[in-house]
């Protein structure tokens, strides 16, 4: 992708069903818990580079013995920070105790990390601060075993400072407003709630007080907690839990916005925010890993008992489409046909753009995710070009000639890899003049690729701000001398922020809001963008169930095609040779290509939560007043 865009999170949930000796017999390790859940974190390094966070619980362990760990890192490499740092307390425990390399209970007595239920985090910082604080798992402590609780989670919440005056008003004092702390906060009151309850009732029935842990324990019920405690969330999650005593979960979100993944065998429970990471790390077939339905919870006891429960009414699914596009390892058997069709439905588009004209034009990607929908883009193509070539043999009939054929048949769509992204280069000076420069040189180019003349077109997953197009990759493309650079975006024009998790959140950034404020001062209807503002601020303490998205007003009077135009004009710096222009995908091709995943509200402005609304009025009241900040 050009446009570097950060996602907020990937989660990773395993419980060994059965005692650590199993594993240590058949696998030849009590690690195999760990060893599992750094492969299970590296599969989904995808979706989080600038943090990461592990989190274990050993299951019965006697009182004074530790029974949770956790280890975070936001150094450069954190997956690979965290693994080395438990390697080396596994490998200086061992050093130091030799008799503990065939002893699975001492191992577990007095090495941490090594438990039963295991939870790991990776982490992108979408939002400001991303110091070690703000790494997953969070952890909130106590000295009754059943109310320590670890939450790790991909999701956001639009509505917190309603969850923070929650906790406010049950009596809390909570140390920040970040929603990760407020979520948490809020199902540890539940649980505190529900242990109290428990507490009395045991003690009732004649138990004493170090009676009545255990069976506390035995007795909660996590998704009535869960129940409880999410109610009133508004937002796109996909929550993991471990409750101290070995209980665990994950929750999705009524709408089924972030997603989730689980697989159970005899030996294990495995969840993630991704297929392939499961499908790989236990070697298992597709249709043997699950999704897990929206509004749901698996829940796995410290029994070793799972299942799967209703914790809120599902509403329309509304699965995010960008993940598809973008986010999700390329390598699901799904997503990977999606990515193909949403090539292989543009390529109309393209054959209009250079007039039919596949013997002059060079077809190509940007590095690297765009590749599978240049493969859908290209077979397209070939298809195309197979229907024409049997139209001329067939119009030519028995008299053809063997040199006819030869140039029929010799006609095929010219692939290159035109664009090469520099890893190694790091724009290192701040100031605009001096970084300009070396931001044009993020991409090198292979010369000779084009002939002078032809048709470049050069596929993209999104255009969302086009800063990187313009002042890089246009610049350096035009050096072939290509008549036309045709760039085609495989996802719909970005014009409203995102609210759940995607670092999307000022409308100014769209390369397609700047082209709407350039139409409407164009053809003088600003009042339009005032009348907007009027509306935004009209409604702005009003419930975000009545709240109502105005700024679809701001594209209204725009045909997709005009907007994209106008894009390609304002992406087109002045000194290009080659006329530019930009296609975008339909949101018809896209919920064709993604029929599972029909969240689109960036493209469409329909959200999936009340809460959505709210934060696209504000932001635009923060582009109106020229405020560059958050808009929730």
């Amino acid at each position: 992708m050009s446009d570097a865009i950060k996602h907020e999170c990937g989660i990773s949930l395993i419980r060994l069903l059965k005692p650590l000796e199993f594993y240590k017999e058949k696998y030849g390790t009590a690690f195999y818990g760990v060893n599992k859940m750094y492969l299970m974190m590296e599969k989904q390094h995808n979706r989080g580079q600038d943090g990461a966070g592990f989190a274990s619980i050993k299951l019965d362990m006697k009182a004074g013995e530790r029974y949770m760990s956790r280890v975070r890192s936001v150094a450069q490499q954190p997956i690979q920070d965290i693994f080395d740092q438990i390697n080396d307390r596994i490998n200086t425990t061992l050093t130091a105790h030799p008799e503990y390399v065939d002893d699975v209970a001492m191992q577990k007595k007095h090495i941490p990390y090594i438990g039963e239920v295991l939870l790991g985090h990776v982490r992108y910082g979408t939002f400001g601060k991303n110091s070690i604080e703000n790494v997953h798992p969070f952890l909130r402590q106590n000295n009754w075993m059943h109310r320590n609780l670890i939450i790790a989670g991909n999701f956001n919440m639009t509505n917190v400072n309603e969850l923070f005056d929650n906790l406010i008003q049950l009596g809390q004092h909570p140390k920040e407003m970040a929603d990760t702390v407020t979520v948490m906060e809020k199902i540890g009151h539940f649980l505190d709630d529900a242990v109290a309850k428990l507490y009395k009732q045991i003690k009732k029935e004649g138990h004493t007080k170090q009676e009545a842990s255990p069976l506390i324990a035995e007795r909660l019920k996590v998704h009535k907690i869960l129940r409880r405690a999410a109610k009133n969330w508004d937002g796109g999650y996909a929550m993991a839990g471990l409750l101290g005593h070995g209980d665990a979960f994950v929750l999705r979100d009524p709408a089924g916005i972030r997603p989730v993944y689980y697989y159970q065998d005899d030996e294990v429970v495995a969840i993630a925010s991704e297929r392939p990471a499961i499908q790989t790390v236990f070697n298992v077939p597709y249709e043997e890993v699950n999704e897990l339905d929206p509004g749901h919870a698996i829940i796995v006891e410290k029994n070793g008992k799972t299942s799967l429960k209703e914790i809120l009414t599902p509403v329309e699914r509304k699965a995010c489409s960008f993940e598809r596009i973008y986010f999700s390892r390329g390598s699901d058997k799904e997503i990977y046909q999606e990515r193909k069709m949403l090539g292989k439905l543009l390529f109309p588009q393209i054959l209009k753009s250079i007039e039919n004209d596949i013997k002059h034009t060079v077809f190509s990607y940007i590095p690297n995710t765009a590749e599978t929908s240049f493969f859908g883009m290209v077979i397209e193509a070939q298809n195309y070009l197979n229907k024409r070539k049997e139209e001329q043999i067939l119009s030519i009939g028995s008299k053809i000639t063997s040199e006819q054929l030869h140039e029929i048949l010799e006609v095929r769509p010219r692939i290159e890899k035109v664009a090469i992204k520099d890893a190694k280069l790091r724009t290192f000076i701040t100031q605009d003049s001096s970084r300009d420069d070396l931001v044009a040189h993020i991409y090198d180019i292979s010369y000779g690729s084009v002939d002078k003349g032809d048709n470049l077109v050069i596929i993209d997953d999104s255009i969302v701000r086009g800063t990187t197009l313009k002042k890089s990759i246009l610049r350096i493309l035009d050096r072939l001398s290509p008549r036309k650079i045709i760039v085609v975006s495989s996802a719909p024009q970005i014009r409203y922020p995102d609210c759940y998790g995607i670092d999307m959140a000022k409308l100014e950034d769209f390369i397609a809001f700047k082209a709407g404020l350039a139409l409407h001062q164009e053809r003088l209807t600003m009042n339009v963008v005032d009348d907007i503002y009027d509306k935004c601020m009209a409604q702005a303490d009003s419930r975000d169930v009545d709240v109502i998205n105005y700024v679809k007003d701001f594209y209204a009077p725009f045909t997709a095609l005009e907007i994209s135009q106008k894009i390609g004009e304002l992406l087109s710096p002045d000194d290009i040779n080659a006329e530019v222009q930009i296609i975008y995908q339909t949101i018809e091709n896209l919920h064709q290509a993604c029929p599972k995943n029909l969240g689109d509200w960036y493209f469409t402005g329909n959200y999936p939560t009340p809460g959505g609304n709210r934060v696209v009025n504000r932001a635009f009241i923060n582009f109106y007043e020229g405020k560059s900040e958050r808009a929730y």
